[in-house]
């Protein structure tokens, strides 16, 4: 069973449904103003390996993310397109569920959206207005009295740094997005405002739409109820984000809300914040253009913990690639023995656990905290030490079986031999080889000699600790 870090308890914990059924989880989706970057995909992609491990584990899953196509952003720049708020955010739905489909992410069960739901957040506002829990300002707008729950800062620890909240009981925010130390009440319903255009609907208080914080709250307890097994998005949400969800989702509904919360942590670029300045905030369309495949990009995004900054670069796309290569190789020569035999399919393996074998550290590293490095490692090491030549044709299916088994739990699909990276010709293997025999040797310049010589025909040699790849450059 799946056992993970609980941001709130800051402890691992073993994951099983409430109800004994479905493990439901709710993740919080993109705003659809724009692309979305290799920050954004790394907490999707992960959240993705989060849900096949469950599933390859025997879990039934039910699995919520929102879409936000209503808040400051969207509305902005909407405006700045002369566009409709619903042509504008759709394009960008579509461009979100390309990329998704790219990079080989599982679609949710249901994707609700803000816009589709605001007769939900309007009553919910009604409830926490009526239970003492919200307020009604001057304008119209109304906001939550942060003073009124005295559990407010829990799941970021906000009650560490010796907070008074009474202090800022009449401070206010009407942005849906600010400051990660501001402490203050938050705005539920946004008046009407002149640059919101046509954006705006109907409500006991006017004209106007609801705030960011709110839509999350209001899809989870139409889908879920007041309860739910884990609620997950970027480490970047948990304040305000998340814990104003906690604060008026337990107000107006009652309930613990979410029993477990999965952070992801951010991705770096070349070692530094991701900006737009500094030209680093890549998109999947970016990486494309550079040449670079969605394949290896997944395989970057899955490949580091969770729990730690990833450290993004263009040479571990290169890498990724080579690795990929590496491991499409050895499905095919399993193939090969085993006969071409047909693989079971994704659902089919979520069935039934196969024997896993040497691929058995693989899984319980993934279980282990989904870290997905060491899972990884243990993946090498089985490969390094199976010699498929020895293998009967049925011990050979049993093998693939198990490998494709652990691949699927990282959302990584071997491809066929005509589809794999292109093989180099013999010259340039028998130079890279040359390389190879001179660096045992430590004749550092004719490796580097015949290095060059390889780059001049076109190829990139990728070195591993028991030998070497061939990229075409």
């Amino acid at each position: 069973m799946l056992h993970l870090y609980d941001t709130q308890s800051r402890t691992i914990r073993e994951l099983s449904p409430i109800d004994g059924k479905r493990f439901r989880f709710y993740c919080c989706g993109p705003t659809v103003y724009g692309p979305a970057h290799i920050g954004n995909f790394r907490t999707f992609v992960l959240q993705d390996v989060f849900r096949r491990v469950l599933e390859l584990g025997g879990v039934t899953t039910m699995h919520v993310r929102n879409l936000t196509d209503v808040d400051d952003k969207t509305i902005r720049d909407s405006q700045k397109a002369g566009m409709s708020l619903a042509d504008f955010t759709q394009g960008w739905t579509d461009k979100f569920h390309a990329d998704c489909a790219a990079l080989n992410c599982l679609p949710p069960h249901i994707e609700p959206s803000a816009v589709s739901h605001i007769p939900e957040q309007i009553r919910m506002v009604e409830d926490l207005m009526t239970k003492g829990h919200a307020y009604a300002s001057e304008d119209g707008s109304v906001y939550f009295k942060i003073s009124s729950f005295g559990e407010y800062g829990q799941l970021s620890h906000l009650d560490k740094r010796e907070l008074d909240l009474g202090k800022t009981a009449n401070e206010r925010s009407n942005a849906d997005e600010y400051e990660k130390d501001s402490v203050a009440d938050f705005v539920l319903w946004k008046a009407r405002r002149p640059e919101d255009g046509p954006n705006y609907w109907q409500s006991p208080w006017g004209e106007g739409r609801p705030g960011w914080h709110l839509e999350c709250s209001a899809m989870i307890n139409k889908y879920f109820g007041p309860d739910f097994d884990l609620h997950s998005g970027g480490v970047d949400l948990v304040f305000p984000h998340h814990e104003n969800e906690v604060a008026q989702s337990r107000c107006a509904c009652g309930g613990h809300f979410a029993r477990n919360w999965f952070h992801i942590t951010h991705l770096l670029v070349d070692g530094g914040k991701m900006s737009k300045s500094l030209g680093n905030m890549y998109t999947l369309e970016d990486l494309s253009r550079l040449g670079h495949i969605p394949e290896a990009v997944r395989y970057v995004l899955a490949g580091g913990y969770y729990r730690r900054p990833l450290n993004f670069t263009l040479d571990s796309l290169n890498d990724a690639r080579a690795s990929l290569a590496r491991l499409s190789k050895f499905d095919m020569q399993l193939a090969e023995r085993s006969g071409n035999a047909a693989i079971p399919p994704y659902k089919q393996l979520c069935r039934k656990t196969p024997d896993l074998g040497e691929f058995q550290a693989a899984w319980d590293s993934l279980n282990d905290d989904l870290n997905t490095p060491e899972a990884l490692g243990h993946v090498y090491s089985a490969i390094k030490r199976i010699n498929v030549q020895e293998l009967s044709q049925e011990q050979a299916h049993a093998v693939r079986i198990a490998f494709h088994f652990i691949l699927s739990a990282f959302g990584i699909t071997p491809v066929a031999k005509e589809q794999s990276q292109e093989e180099a010709p013999e010259d340039v293997k028998a130079l890279a080889e040359q390389r190879w025999i001179a660096k045992q040797n430590k004749d550092w310049t004719a490796a580097d000699t015949l290095r060059g010589q390889v780059a001049d025909l076109g190829w990139t040699i990728k070195d591993r600790k028991d030998g070497f790849d061939l990229i075409r450059s």
